[in-house]
């Protein structure tokens, strides 16, 4: 087991990410994974405490080994960042300083076989980010509608021949269940075609997709960011970093909605919903990897950082 992969925007989070030097200071990773970018703001900021929590076992169980050089000023937790909330307030913490979330699926989950997130690798259609979850991927695919996968296929993977993708689905498995990432790989084949050179994978979106479904990942963002907010103190710091449109969307509008002072409809000539704004963005676009990065981590290509901090 090895999550020693580079964390990804690194140089960005540290810049974004910023504590008092002189106080103590705590922070929420809410997506700890490897414990990359934890161990470089527990070594920047001596005086720094840090929750992390994550819904893979094999992530806490690696970066509880990484992060034992700050012994006494962390802790782990299994379970999901939508209940920060009721996990930091658990442990006395009713305010922080500040809260990142690295969201999707990390290297090592990409890599392993045996964790069925990837299209490239020959194993069980799995896909839980938390094993102890009783819904798989091959779950899903045996067991939802013929329109309950037609929309997760649309939804969550944008993929245009959604409906045609969900029948042949529905076909295949009444003569076998799906059990192997390779048996949805010879039916994307199948279906979408074979990718051509310099084409995104043909069956990249629809394991995208079922991962998306069968872990709640855009609900689970969308209740994450409401209980960041809740917790940060005046003057914290949230800063998230996505991997697709989907969830750079959500992110970006939350951070629009929590900056505005209204939010009603543009034709009422009144305020009636009594919104004020309890954020302020940071970042004006979303941040990128620069040349450098990309150069040692491919993987970067495609993350977006945005910031913001509670009013």
């Amino acid at each position: 087991m090895d999550f020693r992969h580079e964390p990804v925007l690194l140089d960005a989070v540290l810049e974004h990410l910023v504590f008092d030097t002189g106080r103590p200071a705590r922070l929420i990773d809410g997506t700890l994974g490897g414990g990359g970018h934890s161990f470089a703001l527990l070594q920047k900021y001596p005086k720094l405490e840090l929750l992390g929590i994550d819904r893979d076992e094999d992530a806490l169980a690696a970066a509880s080994e990484r992060l034992k050089p700050f012994a006494g000023r962390f802790e782990t937790v299994h379970g999901s960042y939508s209940q920060m909330t009721e996990i930091a307030r658990g442990r006395g913490w009713d305010a922080v300083d500040g809260v990142l979330l690295d969201i999707g699926v990390s290297s090592f989950q990409i890599d392993t076989p045996e964790r069925g997130f990837s299209w490239r690798g020959d194993g069980p259609l799995d896909m839980r980010m938390d094993r102890k979850s009783p819904v798989t991927a091959a779950r899903l695919l045996n067991r939802a509608t013929e329109r309950e996968l037609e929309e997760i296929f649309r939804k969550f993977g944008e993929i245009r021949p959604a409906k045609k993708l969900a029948a042949a689905v529905v076909a295949r498995r009444t003569d076998a269940p799906f059990a192997a990432t390779g048996d949805l790989v010879a039916l994307c084949d199948e279906v979408l075609g074979r990718s051509r050179k310099g084409e995104l994978p043909k069956p990249t979106l629809v394991f995208q997709a079922l991962r998306i479904a069968v872990n709640g990942e855009l609900d689970e963002l969308e209740k994450g960011l409401t209980a960041a907010c809740g917790l940060l103190r005046s003057g914290g710091r949230l800063a998230v970093i996505s991997f697709h449109s989907l969830e750079d969307r959500i992110v970006k509008n939350f951070i629009r909605e929590a900056a505005r002072d209204c939010i009603c409809p543009p034709d009422l000539p009144v305020c009636r919903c009594g919104h004020r704004a309890f954020l302020r963005p940071v970042t004006r676009h979303a941040v990128t990897a620069d040349e450098e990065e990309l150069r040692r981590n491919r993987r970067a290509a495609s993350a977006r950082l945005r910031a913001a901090e509670k009013c």
